[in-house]
């Protein structure tokens, strides 16, 4: 049997494909297939919130959301890592309240990646910094493949992902992940606007995409408060709130008289809510989870049937 001729890889210049990084690399990044590819890389399940996203007089590349809610921070260069970058990076992180911030470059120095490594070290658990290389790659005259190499990132990180892919959960966390497992079967269910096609997590909330980056969904079970929550979530501060409120007489007769409405502007935070609580529940109670997460996805849907079209309607130019 005659041997098979073998191809090449070959290194790809991150320039060719990406000419700009502002322009072609972020916008890149910031679709769906590519942050499943980088999040597969770092072994977390993340979802695009914001791109350009305003911080001050700055922008920062892009926000996303873990599974847990968590704002995910990415800053992204297509050459060697600077000073410039690390700066926007923790000026960006503080200002959007970010606690997975991800620095992507052609790159690192040894001096940035010790700088990376340093943070880990000294902020608490709750913060994880991450050094991504990235490179392109082709055989022969195949389209380039990506590629993210870490560089840096927290000292558990690996045995805190891999504890949580084995099951090696705390109670609480157990009785989260049961929790929301049925309240997906029920969503599914109902077949209503928003899909509980996904999988669950052990926390105290779940997000759905309501087809607008600045905006989210979020299905909330709180046991020490007595409550559940289903929130529209608004990222761009109170300019597209108070748009939306601007609106509230109409929308609240679209939900009904049975439906309280609480309109959150939260200046402070990285974003504004509007909410509808359910009190007087206690989420740990399982013989009452039926009827908690029939009124979440009961709640859920409505939200997105009376928000999306109009969060789709709505441009700068008319706030």
């Amino acid at each position: 049997m005659s041997e098979k001729e073998l191809a090449r890889l070959e290194a790809v210049d991150l320039r060719e494909q990406w000419p700009d990084e502002a322009g072609v690399f972020t916008p890149w990044l910031a679709q769906e297939e590519n942050l499943a590819l980088l999040g597969e890389t770092l072994g977390i399940d993340i979802q695009l919130e914001a791109r350009e996203k305003s911080v001050g007089p700055f922008r920062a590349d892009i926000l996303c959301k873990d599974t847990s809610g968590a704002w995910v921070l990415i800053e992204n260069q297509l050459d060697k890592t600077d000073h410039d970058h690390l700066g926007k990076l923790l000026t960006y992180a503080s200002g959007l309240e970010a606690v997975i911030i991800i620095w992507i470059a052609r790159h690192f120095t040894e001096e940035h990646r010790s700088t990376l490594d340093w943070l880990n070290r000294i902020t608490n658990e709750s913060f994880h910094f991450f050094g991504l290389e990235v490179e392109l790659w082709r055989i022969g005259g195949s389209p380039c493949a990506p590629k993210f190499n870490i560089v840096s990132k927290p000292n558990d990180w690996s045995r805190s992902v891999v504890q949580v892919a084995r099951g090696q959960l705390s109670d609480t966390e157990a009785m989260q992940l049961d929790y929301w497992r049925d309240f997906l079967q029920v969503l599914n269910e109902m077949e209503g606007p928003v899909s509980g096609n996904r999988k669950p997590q052990p926390q105290g909330w779940m997000s759905f995409s309501i087809g607008r980056g600045d905006f989210w969904l979020d299905a909330v079970a709180r046991p020490k408060k007595q409550e559940l929550r289903v929130e529209l979530c608004i990222a761009s501060g109170g300019t597209f709130f108070h748009s939306l409120e601007r609106q509230k007489r109409d929308i609240e007769k679209e939900f009904g008289p049975d439906v309280l409405l609480e309109w959150e502007e939260l200046p402070d935070k990285v974003s504004s809510k509007v909410i509808i609580y359910l009190n007087d529940v206690d989420p740990k109670n399982r013989e009452d989870w039926h009827r908690q997460h029939h009124w979440l996805a009961s709640r859920i849907n409505e939200m997105h049937r009376v928000f999306s079209p109009r969060v789709q309607n709505l441009s700068y130019a008319s706030t």
